[in-house]
């Protein structure tokens, strides 16, 4: 491997991206990708709602606060703080003169689960303070905008610039903290998870040219001339409460922040947006963009030493095939891979077609290298299971993301989905980014650092990082560091957990098991319901991304 990875052999061309509709790479010249940026990984919620929290009270008149999310709580909290609720910190920034705008999705009704009046409630708190906040249906008919982005930008300051995205919402349950006991303002998942889930996850913090075209995605969908809705009741009540298609023009854009000094990260966005269908579509993206499967699976071509991913979901035949693949092509290529223990629903209408979706994407992999391939939950030290909402990978320590897709059709092909691919080419060895947030994370699920020193990555080479994470350095070491700390784990549970318990958090994710009768039954609805197809019936045909 060069001392730098060319980020043109792993990033998508404009070609590749396969969306000529889009003006997303029109600021590149010959590029589909920014360079001079720094990534800086804030893990964890709270991390995330820290630092978002003293941007926001930073901002002021003249700049530019304009976020989307999946779903939003108004009166979630940001920090510990009285004030700190989300409506609270944005009315704040209202009243200094901050542009607040926002892409919420609608969501389905709330009979489904959904955060349908939450959203509702958002829109009209911030309406009534001078927002404006769309509340966005264009999806498929079982689709969700899942996109989780802020970008902020400063009029009179552009170095300042900066976008978060990731896989962390504005919402209850999210601002947990290395040690996992869950958010106060807890948000209730599956029984197993307890009445406080805890909650792993990753935001990543983005300055420099890159935050232009965070803030291009959010223009796109803001001026698209595709209504917000298709349904004339909802029509006509957003129109009695000012919630309607009447859309403040935005201000001409920016040119692109400056490059950061002492850094210079590569980043390319990859997105996802369905075929709407049915004479309905984006001006953007007419025929939908899959660039998040195609920027993975040009990318996991290039990965010889160890696939990593921490991700909800891991579902399906078709994204499997891109790590079989991997591992059927290099012989030397492991994977790890850190889920859920469990579905984050009850109920065998709600949990059968999830584990039906990971039984044909875990199992299969398995199958394929047993020996190369681990899969792992977590749990907090208490011993409750910890739901992993990350949605990571991290290849050959060279080429990793952060962002809001998971390893399944639905984020691939049906919802709207944004993440960054980054290249790191300033260190020596080419590997300082995408390593340091392999490590950092393996260091938690290790126990390695204490947890206050596993809130970011600035200072974690200060900290000891390499030194204490020595044995996990090369690639294969970490697995089979992550096999021995588990299973050191499952034994002192099996012994019924006498003695000290062993450092770490990594359970031995169980082989996915659903009968051939629930299986049947399971799977119209994996495929219609909980794992949708957001392709043209051509490209499902060709099995195309």
């Amino acid at each position: 491997m060069p001392p730098h990875p060319d980020p043109r052999d792993w990033f998508l061309t404009r070609a590749e991206r396969g969306n000529p509709a889009t003006r997303l790479d029109d600021a590149h010249r010959d590029d589909a990708f920014t360079t001079g940026n720094l990534a800086r990984p804030l893990v964890h919620g709270q991390t995330y709602f820290a630092e978002l929290h003293r941007c926001l009270e930073a901002a002021g008149e003249g700049d530019l606060v304009w976020f989307t999310d999946w779903q939003s709580n108004p009166d979630q909290q940001l920090t510990d703080d009285p004030g700190s609720e989300l409506v609270e910190v944005l009315g704040r920034a209202l009243d200094r003169g901050v542009d607040v705008r926002a892409l919420v999705w609608r969501s389905q009704a709330g009979m489904f689960g959904y955060a349908h009046e939450e959203h509702r409630e958002l829109g009209d708190l911030l309406q009534a303070r001078g927002a404006d906040v769309q509340l966005d249906m264009r999806v498929t008919r079982v689709g969700a905008h899942h996109q989780k982005f802020c970008v902020i930008r400063h009029r009179d300051d552009p170095s300042r610039d900066v976008a978060f995205l990731g896989g962390i919402d504005l919402c209850h349950g999210r601002r947990d903290d290395a040690r996992h006991g869950g958010d106060p303002q807890a948000e209730p998942v599956a029984e197993e998870y307890g009445a406080r889930p805890p909650w792993h996850d990753v935001q990543v913090a983005l300055q420099g040219p890159v935050v232009h075209d965070v803030e291009t995605v959010f223009r796109e969908r803001w001026e698209d001339s595709t209504p917000t809705t298709r349904n004339p009741v909802r029509r006509l009540r957003d129109a009695r409460a000012d919630l309607d298609e009447a859309r403040l023009p935005l201000p001409p854009q920016a040119p692109p922040p400056p490059k950061v000094g002492g850094a210079d990260h590569a980043v390319q966005l990859l997105r996802t947006y369905p075929v709407l269908g049915a004479g309905w579509a984006f001006d953007f993206a007419p025929e939908g963009e899959r660039s998040v499967a195609r920027g993975y699976t040009k990318a996991v071509q290039h990965a010889r030493r160890l696939i990593y991913v921490e991700d909800q979901f891991l579902w399906g035949r078709e994204m499997s095939t891109v790590l079989v693949d991997a591992l059927e092509a290099n012989p030397g290529l492991h994977l790890v891979v850190v889920l859920p223990q469990f579905p984050d629903q009850d109920g065998w209408f709600a949990r059968d077609p999830q584990v039906f979706g990971r039984l044909r994407g875990v199992q299969r992999l398995l199958l394929t290298a047993p020996d190369r391939v681990a899969f792992y939950g977590l749990e907090n030290h208490a011993g409750t299971p910890v739901y992993v909402h990350a949605k990571v990978c991290v290849l050959d320590d060279s080429w990793s993301s952060i962002g809001s897709d998971n390893f399944n059709r639905r984020s691939w092909t049906n919802d709207s989905e944004l993440s960054a691919a980054m290249i790191d080419r300033s260190p020596a060895d080419g590997a300082g980014f995408a390593r340091r947030l392999r490590l950092t994370l393996a260091a938690e699920h290790l126990d390695r650092l204490d947890p206050d020193e596993l809130t970011c990555l600035e200072d974690m080479e200060d900290a000891g990082l390499l030194e204490v994470m020595a044995d996990c350095v090369d690639p294969v070491g970490m697995f089979e560091q992550f096999a021995k700390s588990a299973d050191a784990l499952e034994d002192w549970h099996a012994g019924g957990r006498v003695g000290p318990r062993p450092p770490g958090r990594l359970r031995r994710l169980p082989e996915p098991r659903l009968s051939v009768l629930r299986q049947l039954v399971a799977a119209p609805s994996y495929r219609l319901v909980h794992d949708p197809d957001g392709r043209s019936w051509r490209m499902r045909r060709r099995k195309a991304f």
